[in-house]
């Protein structure tokens, strides 16, 4: 197989990057069709991430149209829910050129009515021929619809380019639509022997400013964050979105069976327009709800589990039905531990700082794991002096047909 070579333009190395000021040609390899210099679904791919911040509780598409010669010629991604999908943006960028081309995209295109029209139509109505799509719509009441309408009206469908890299770009949208329930991420700053208390007490940070920095980046990357009463109690925490970059507050989650929150807690002065929601049992005065609610804060009493504790799985059913797609857990080791008892954790982040407490200080999970839980560690990275540990705890679902 001979690949014809050449220099690159600027505006073809803009195409790589993202940047598209106007139409950049693709690779073409003699019999073999034609492929981007980084591969087209690749690239649809990495124009998706850009939404991460912004798009929940719609899950992160990307996508490219090339014209029948293998042009690209537009491309776009969807930037926040109730806007314009990307398969649209794409289009639009197309225009004309669409005709007899080619479409890749992340996600399989919308066939329904929601906030916006069917992508599906509109990519008929733009004269495409082939579609290609990583990955069919989790959402077990819509997927495959797009898949069929393009088909009916004679356009040629490809699944499953690059479907692993797809379905991981949108965990939280598949865990929501599969079993009901947010991605739930336990986030624990500790030292090397995994202590979150017990040291030097004039030190409020075990973790370096490094580290600090990317609980930040987390924040903004989850819908809600949860701690439990006792956290609140000992930290009084603001629970916001404090980084450099463009960010919004996470919802706040507070789990206090007996109602002891105060109503000078900063979660309630801290500025934030996003909501508090605490959880309660009927163990929780109306009093105290009373005073909640003049701060700003919304009460949810659930039956109590049979520690007379607020149950996780009542928590998470109730933040799903509001379209919760995120949990960041940032509480202390009692609330870690149920959590991972009730095999409710997705994945786990360890900032493990360079410091030994010793038997003296608090244990990271205040429970007995029995079976023991294993972990698929897929990151490990260095934050300033500290150890970032990325790890999955639960297999990514699947639909089943």
């Amino acid at each position: 197989m001979r690949i014809r070579r050449r220099q690159y333009s600027l505006d073809e190395r803009r195409c790589v990057s993202g940047v598209l000021s106007r139409p950049c040609l693709a690779l073409v390899i003699p019999g073999k069709g034609i492929f981007s210099l980084l591969g087209l679904m690749q690239r649809a791919i990495r124009l998706a991430y850009r939404g991460r911040f912004t798009t929940s509780p719609n899950p992160m598409v990307g996508a490219v149209v090339v014209d029948r010669h293998g042009t690209i010629v537009g491309q776009g991604y969807h930037r926040r829910a109730g806007g314009p999908h990307a398969e649209i943006y794409a289009l639009r960028q197309a225009g004309p050129a669409a005709v007899g081309g080619s479409l890749y995209v992340t996600l399989e295109p919308c066939n329904h009515y929601g906030r916006t029209p069917p992508c599906s139509e509109a990519i008929v109505q733009a004269g495409i021929q082939t579609v290609h799509i990583a990955t069919t719509d989790p959402n077990p009441k819509v997927a495959g619809g797009g898949v069929a309408y393009l088909r009916n009206h004679g356009i040629a469908v490809t699944l499953g380019e690059l479907e692993d890299k797809a379905r991981s770009l949108n965990r939280p949208f598949i865990t929501w639509s599969l079993l009901g329930r947010p991605m739930v991420t336990v986030k624990v700053a500790c030292s090397l022997d995994g202590k979150i208390a017990g040291w030097d007490p004039r030190d409020r940070y075990v973790s370096s400013p490094e580290s600090l920095s990317f609980v930040h980046d987390l924040r903004r990357t989850h819908d809600a964050i949860l701690i439990g009463v006792d956290t609140l109690l000992t930290d009084d925490p603001t629970l916001t979105y404090r980084g450099k970059g463009f960010g919004r507050d996470p919802v706040r989650v507070v789990l206090d069976s007996q109602g002891r929150t105060p109503n000078q807690a900063n979660v309630f002065h801290s500025g934030s327009h996003g909501p508090t929601l605490l959880y309660t049992t009927q163990a929780a005065s109306v009093q105290w709800e009373r005073e909640m609610f003049s701060v700003g804060g919304e009460v949810i009493r659930l039956p109590a589990d049979a520690a007379g504790q607020v149950p996780l799985h009542a928590v998470l059913d109730d933040l799903a039905s509001r379209q919760i797609l995120s949990v960041l857990v940032e509480a202390g080791a009692t609330i870690h531990g149920a959590f991972l008892q009730a095999n409710l954790v997705d994945q786990w982040i360890g900032l493990y700082s360079p410091l030994l407490v010793g038997s003296s200080g608090l244990s990271a999970i205040g429970s007995i794991l029995s079976p023991s839980v294993k972990a698929e560690i897929i990151e490990c990275k260095r934050r300033g002096p500290d150890l970032m540990v990325r790890a999955w705890l639960q297999a990514l679902p699947t639909r089943k047909d």
